[in-house]
Parts: C-alpha cells; sequence; structure tokens
C-alpha cells in the first residue's frame, strides 16, 4: 500500500532533484514534484509492489514532465534546438561553484532523452535496468543515450569531463 506522507517524506527530495535536472528550473521542478505524489495518490490502488516505490514514482514523474513539455511544446524545442541556457537568480549563481555552473549548462544544453539517462545513470547511480524500466525503453536505448550523452557533454564542456 502507498501511505503518501511517508513515501513524500522519504523520496520527494529524489524526485525534486530528478525533475530539477530535466528542466532546470526551480519552481517548475518543484511543481512536478508535488504533481508526481498528488498523482501518485490518486493512482495508490494501482500500484502493484512489483516495482519499487522511488521507480513508480520516478516513473510517474517522467510521465509528469513529459507532459509538461508537450503542453508547451517544449519537447518538440528541446529536440530541435539543443543550446538551452539556464536561468539562475542572483542569490543562486553564488551558492553554485564556477564548475558545477558549467556542468549545469553542458547538462542542460543536452537533447531530453541523453539527459534524461544521464541523470539516472550517472547523477542518481541507477542501473541500466533501473533506469530502463523508469524510462520505458529497452537496456541497450539507456546504454546508448547514456555513452551519446556522455560524448556529447564531455564535448560541451570542451573534453574536460571527469568519471
Amino acid at each position: 500500500m502507498f501511505q503518501l506522507e511517508m513515501h513524500y517524506e522519504i523520496h520527494s527530495e529524489q524526485i525534486y532533484q530528478f525533475l530539477y535536472f530535466i528542466t532546470f528550473d526551480v519552481q517548475l521542478a518543484e511543481d512536478l514534484m508535488q504533481e508526481t505524489f498528488i498523482r501518485a495518490y490518486e493512482a495508490r490502488h494501482s500500484y502493484r509492489g512489483d516495482a519499487n516505490v522511488l521507480t513508480w514514482l520516478r516513473t510517474i514523474a517522467r510521465n509528469i514532465a513529459y507532459d509538461h513539455f508537450k503542453r508547451r511544446k517544449r519537447i518538440r524545442f528541446l529536440r530541435l534546438e539543443e543550446n538551452i541556457m539556464i536561468e539562475l537568480s542572483a542569490e543562486q549563481l553564488v551558492h553554485i561553484e564556477e564548475e558545477k555552473r558549467e556542468l549545469y549548462q553542458a547538462i542542460a544544453s543536452l537533447k531530453l532523452n541523453y539527459r534524461m539517462a544521464i541523470v539516472l545513470r550517472k547523477i542518481e547511480g541507477l542501473s541500466i535496468k533501473e533506469a530502463a524500466e523508469i524510462l520505458g525503453w529497452n537496456e541497450a536505448k539507456v546504454k546508448n543515450n547514456t555513452e551519446r550523452g556522455m560524448l556529447a557533454l564531455k564535448k560541451a564542456m570542451g573534453g574536460d569531463l571527469h568519471g
């Protein structure tokens, strides 16, 4: 059984971070995270328990992000336009070191599929199988998008990518 309060307390930060790296917008990530938990609560009776709760929540979050971009027609934009600028407040800029800012800008410049694969595999440390389950892809697609994304990320960082 899905217990909203408990799972929100345990998983909200991870869902927020996942959505932040997809959107690079603090307020939007917060809104989509809230929507994720609302939809999870509404669908709690359909949760079969065969997947990890966090995997189930990330899948819901991914679907909500896709829905948001479709409504805004941004998926098409993200696929065609690879140079997306991150807008950060002055306060946020003060707290983010130069290297992190450059990395975030490089990640934001990636195609959405590359970004999602890298966020799940390299930032959140999920296995190929776990990422495939969340993204609704086969494992080969996860592996290919991760590898291609890392190459694109390395290029965006001027060849300076550790790890």
